[in-house]
């Protein structure tokens, strides 16, 4: 991925599709940076989730990762600030 890539996605949200005018966060939501890895600097919406769904960290869906298309990154928390959610790696 080029630095064109890289600013194309900061600030996004997760899941959004990248026509959507609404693709930033929306007021009223909970959001976590997704920190490293494939998806650096994209948002994840985490509003509603429990604190026991966050720890479980989230296997996000990419073409962008190491195995291509359909595989997944998997981020966690990060330890003290779950705001963050560091790259762990990817997945098949």
């Amino acid at each position: 991925m080029d630095k064109d890539d890289e600013q194309l996605l900061r600030g996004r949200v997760y899941g959004a599709d990248h026509d959507d005018p609404r693709q930033g966060p929306q007021r009223g939501r909970d959001y976590a940076e997704l920190v490293g890895g494939p998806l650096d600097g994209l948002l994840l919406d985490i509003t509603g989730r429990t604190p026991e769904e966050i720890s479980a960290g989230v296997a996000l869906e990419t073409e962008l990762g190491q195995f291509g298309p359909g595989a997944r990154a998997l981020y966690d928390p990060r330890p003290g600030d779950p705001m963050f959610f560091d790259w762990a790696g990817d997945a098949p």
